[in-house]
């Protein structure tokens, strides 16, 4: 199964350099529209934008039309986020339902707007074991990819490293679930697995974290990254927000070098508050190592 997706499906996703962007519409677009934000992310000398589909997926085909036209026109590659409220891992059969359906309708429209991948916040563990819980998100990403197969709908399914212990979404879960399954890829937050734990956040760590991605995926998995990266605040529960990168004790210099290091293509999506002044800062940083 692996190896028919990494020759279907990543030959056609494959970058060719390392893209920088913003988490939706950058602060200083002068319209709140997707479509005046990729003008603007283009404008900026920025490469990609995700699309925030976060409080929910209200685009019509319409307006994805119009964004891959916009996309298109300005060279911009685009991502999308699925809404938060997802969880994979819910006993309740009607609220496990509504997130498949959030995340199948997340990939519709994206990929309407030329958008493959479909980053996704994946559970809770909740009162379930982690195996269990794996097993859980498992089986629905399986059905998901199906369905979206089977509907010739070309996304790939990102799930997230997360920030919190109580969430899924170790790095060891996420790449797991991307060897299993044929649509799934990781997406990783470095931001989130430094603030899971407090750790996470030197050059040999991040240089150990993307050996296991090559490890896991082959250098096909490190020329279809997708990435996020803000500045963080975190207790002893891991995530607290998001901070601009300057305000964090985020070490973004050394991720950059190891990004490098290892030939990683793909996209950084920046989530700072500061969209795409961070956004611009990792561009340049990463263009002077």
């Amino acid at each position: 199964m692996w190896e028919f997706f990494k020759k279907e499906v990543l030959k056609n996703m494959s970058f060719e350099k390392l893209f920088f962007g913003t988490a939706g519409v950058p602060r200083s677009t002068k319209a709140s529209t997707s479509t005046a934000g990729i003008e603007r992310v283009r404008e900026l000398g920025l490469d990609c934008m995700e699309l925030e589909f976060v409080q929910g997926v209200r685009m019509r085909e319409k307006g994805a039309g119009a964004v891959l036209e916009t996309a298109e026109r300005e060279n911009i590659a685009l991502s999308v986020h699925a809404p938060y409220y997802i969880n994979l891992n819910s006993p309740e059969e009607e609220k496990l339902k509504a997130s498949m359906e959030r995340i199948y309708q997340a990939a519709r429209i994206g990929s309407l707007c030329g958008a493959k991948s479909i980053v996704l916040h994946a559970a809770f563990y909740q009162k379930s074991s982690k195996p269990a819980t794996y097993e859980n998100v498992s089986t629905a990403l399986r059905e998901l990819t199906e369905q979206l197969r089977g509907e010739g709908i070309p996304a790939v399914l990102r799930p997230e490293t997360m920030g919190k212990r109580s969430q899924f979404g170790t790095l060891e879960e996420v790449l797991a679930l991307s060897e299993e399954i044929e649509g799934v890829m990781p997406c990783l937050d470095f931001s989130h697995m430094h603030a899971r734990e407090g750790k996470e956040n030197s050059y040999p760590e991040f240089t150990a974290i993307l050996s296991k991605v090559e490890n896991a995926l082959g250098k096909e998995g490190l020329a279809n990254m997708h990435m996020h990266v803000s500045g963080i605040e975190y207790g002893g529960n891991g995530e607290k927000r998001h901070l601009p990168l300057k305000e964090s004790d985020f070490n973004y210099p050394d991720l950059l070098k190891a990004l490098k290091e290892f030939e990683v293509r793909g996209r950084v999506i920046c989530e700072s508050p500061i969209l795409e002044e961070d956004a611009l800062l990792l561009k340049k940083t990463y263009s002077e190592i």
